[in-house]
């Protein structure tokens, strides 16, 4: 075997031994998460995370952030359906993630669609995240501070063409920065890498991207020190799960259950087989 090709090979081992130990320790540990959340991915996100092993909590209230934010292993909050009632509670909760020294996880929801959603998301980033995962648009209207043509939450962008926008906003943030899409770019505004598991069809359920980024805050609330292999190592789990899934699945209303499913019973066999991760 060529030099190159062996790296490559003892690369794709290391990333797909990572990744079932990052499983496994979700599995053992079972992190609580908080998801502040909007109403269309509450179901979805919980279900992910229940099949993940983890522990999911949708609480949303500021009355309780206090009380119950500091017990938390990661928050993940996201903007989807946001509201100004909504907004306080978000931000109260980053703080209190931030003091208590839990991990939390930012999914930028159509940022760009209008001035009062890009405000709320850049003043959420300045609360400083561990993880920024949104698709190419969202992280081109967050590098650029700036509204521009959406297609509400669907994404004008492929993920490569926010491969720049999402190093400057990794650099400006200090959070990893996470883009879906055919390849999933991971960056901590320097290195980059590429997780490629995952169907086109996932694209066909509403809040499968909601999904990965609770799943995301799970994997680095077991590994909250290397943030970025935990990114892409929840990016890869739940592609993987999604082709396993297709495989059975006639279309989006199977896939969605066989997706859960397959979260739920994969195995290392699965992992080691299917997961890839290049760097960029």
């Amino acid at each position: 075997m060529e030099p190159d090709n062996l790296n490559k090979e003892q690369d794709q081992n290391s990333w797909a031994v990572n990744a079932w130990t990052l499983l496994s320790k979700l599995r053992d540990q079972s992190p609580l998460i908080q998801c502040i959340t909007n109403f269309v991915s509450m179901d979805l996100m919980a279900n992910t995370l229940l099949s993940a092993g983890a522990s999911p909590a949708m609480i949303h209230s500021i009355e309780e952030i206090q009380d119950f934010t500091p017990h938390v292993h990661a928050l993940c909050i996201n903007v989807g359906t946001l509201s100004p009632a909504w907004l306080p509670a978000m931000r109260e909760a980053a703080q209190v993630a931030n003091k208590a020294g839990k991990p939390w996880v930012l999914d930028p929801v159509a940022a760009g669609a209008s001035s009062f959603r890009l405000k709320a998301c850049l003043e959420l980033v300045g609360l400083k995240p561990s993880v920024i995962r949104g698709n190419g648009s969202e992280i081109i209207a967050l590098s650029k501070a700036s509204i521009g043509a959406t297609k509400g939450v669907d994404s004008s962008h492929e993920s490569m063409d926010a491969v720049e926008a999402a190093k400057s906003l990794a650099q400006s943030s200090g959070a990893i920065v996470a883009v879906s899409g055919a390849v999933d770019i991971i960056t901590d505004g320097h290195r980059v890498v590429g997780a490629h598991n995952g169907v086109s069809m996932m694209q066909k359920i509403t809040a499968t991207g909601c999904a990965v980024t609770a799943l995301i805050a799970a994997f680095v609330a077991v590994d909250p020190l290397h943030a970025l292999e935990a990114t892409a190592s929840a990016l890869s789990i739940f592609g993987i799960a999604g082709e396993m899934g297709m495989a059975v699945a006639k279309g989006p209303a199977s896939l969605r259950m066989h997706l859960i499913d397959s979260v739920y019973n994969l195995d290392q066999a699965a992992v080691s087989s299917r997961l890839k991760v290049t760097s960029l």
